[in-house]
């Protein structure tokens, strides 16, 4: 059950980066448990380099391919899970927004843009906290309670500061060739910081820019399995991951009433990757170097509806991202 947790959960953290709680290179559902430190029955590290070629930002007109250096943890041990992904993202040239720099020096130009976020996941097995197996059946594996977070910073503009939490349950459904599905029901919680809420941009506005948006829901699911009726020298592993998140109101109550209500907001990513490692060096070494293609699609980026003033005119397209990725995973 935890090889299939270890697939999900690696999965699960390089969509959350650049979302609330997106970003998620894949690892794949047959890595072996290795118990380097007695606490931990799963002991996981992986350092990956991607591109997105087609990136966007709500109300910036243009697209801005992006590099993306990620690290994800993940461990197991005796009643659950724990999962940390954190990423640095630089767009690879000049931001087509206007004014860049950032809540305190604003500037003319558009410098590229650095963003550094975190995303973090910890689950508690109901079948491991009471000794039972009485939360599973059939291809259910186990129910666990969930909780996490997610943490960025960027030097634009509008200088966003994300912080969220969420808390819920997650069902692990086992798929074929030990592969799993993971569905997360899940309570959403943000507060975020935005240039354009301060009084010079919708008036009387929030002198501070900081928001706190309303509670709402989540649904996260992710997945991964090995396409295990290729030839064995073809190992190829299909995961991705595709999360809602529920409307979540302005974030400024009513002192700003200009910023736009958000919506249900959608993000997945569908990944194929290629164990280099087991084609090259045999089995001993599978899963130690993958490479890996994928395409992401985020409708309403960042709840902001992509019908609505913001995301059209000059900036039409600005609230949905379609784009390739491919990358590389180096996992230790």
């Amino acid at each position: 059950m935890y090889l299939r947790m270890l697939a999900g959960a690696v999965v699960a953290a390089v969509g959350v980066s650049g979302a609330c709680a997106q970003s998620m290179p894949a690892a794949t559902p047959s890595l072996p448990a290795t118990a380097s430190w007695p606490f931990l029955s799963v002991n996981h590290n992986a350092l990956s380099l991607s591109d997105r070629f087609t990136a966007t930002h709500p109300g910036r007109a243009g697209k801005v391919p992006k590099t993306i250096v990620n690290f994800t943890h993940f461990d197991a041990w005796r009643y659950g899970t724990n999962l940390l992904s954190l990423d640095m993202l630089k767009s690879q040239r000049n931001d087509p927004s206007s004014p860049c720099g950032n809540f305190h020096a604003p500037q003319g130009g558009c410098p590229a843009l650095t963003e550094f976020s975190g995303h973090w996941r910890s689950t508690l097995g109901f079948n491991q906290l009471f000794n039972t197996r009485d939360f599973s059946a059939g291809p259910l594996e186990n129910v666990s309670f969930e909780f996490g977070g997610y943490a960025n910073t960027e030097n634009s503009f509008a200088a966003p500061a994300k912080r969220v939490v969420v808390t819920g349950v997650e069902f692990t459904i086992g798929l074929p060739y030990k592969g799993h599905l993971n569905v997360s029901p899940l309570y959403y919680k943000e507060w975020n910081h935005n240039t354009f809420v301060t009084p010079a941009f919708a008036k009387p506005g929030i002198p501070s820019g900081n928001t706190d948006f309303n509670g709402t829901w989540a649904l996260e699911f992710n997945y991964a399995m090995a396409l295990g009726f290729l030839p064995q020298n073809v190992p190829l592993t299909f995961s991705g991951y595709a999360n809602f998140y529920g409307p979540k109101g302005t974030g400024v109550g009513a002192g700003a009433p200009r910023t736009p209500k958000t919506v249900v907001e959608f993000l997945s990513e569908q990944k194929l990757s290629l164990d280099v490692g087991k084609m090259a060096f045999g089995t001993k070494h599978a899963h130690q170097f993958d490479v890996w293609i994928a395409y992401r699609y985020w409708q309403n980026k960042f709840g902001l509806d992509h019908t609505k003033a913001t995301c059209i005119g000059a900036a039409t397209g600005s609230c949905t991202e379609q784009t390739l990725v491919t990358g590389v995973s180096l996992m230790f």
